[in-house]
């Protein structure tokens, strides 16, 4: 990796956090859906990234928003599922040495690839996420609604930005 993509990365790294953090963490619908924008940041990493390294990164964005919502661990386990499902989907989606497309975005992998992925990722995400912070299954029903609901509308956000900050494919 050159170091424009680590710069890159770095800065999308903080304002994703900070959008996440001091935004979004008090945004909620009736208590059922909220927004976890932060995951697009693992979501979008480059491909060629190495696995220990993708942990590591997931490890230490889980551990941010952890210190920020005292949490303890529930992101950090959230992101190292994130992580683990990231690269299980790539490697069986696609072979990794034949990818020409630097990162996993929504101009570069198409609708179809880009959304299936996320919505695998994202789902992973939260059920670890809310079954940890509830940790009981008497609330079963409340726990994977509000678990729906939120993959619902991360994957709104994370398309939306999408959409917005990320160019087409050029033919």
């Amino acid at each position: 990796m050159n170091s424009r993509v680590i710069l890159v990365n770095i800065f999308r790294w903080m304002v994703l956090l900070f959008i996440q953090i001091f935004l979004l963490r008090n945004m909620a619908f009736y208590n059922l859906s909220t927004p976890f924008i932060y995951v697009l940041f693992i979501l979008v990493l480059p491909f060629h990234i190495p696995n220990v390294l993708l942990y590591i990164i997931a490890f230490i964005t889980g551990l941010t928003l952890d210190s920020f919502y005292d949490t303890l661990g529930v992101h950090t386990s959230a992101c190292i599922a994130l992580a683990f499902v990231r690269i299980l989907f790539i490697s069986v989606s696609l072979n990794r040495e034949s990818i020409d497309e630097p990162e996993p975005s929504l101009g570069n992998m198409g609708f179809r690839w880009f959304s299936l992925y996320a919505v695998l990722c994202i789902f992973a995400h939260h059920v670890v996420l809310f079954f940890l912070e509830a940790f009981k299954f008497t609330s079963l029903t409340y726990t994977l609604g509000r678990t729906l609901l939120s993959v619902v509308f991360t994957l709104f956000t994370v398309l939306l930005v999408e959409f917005i900050f990320h160019n087409r494919k050029s033919a």
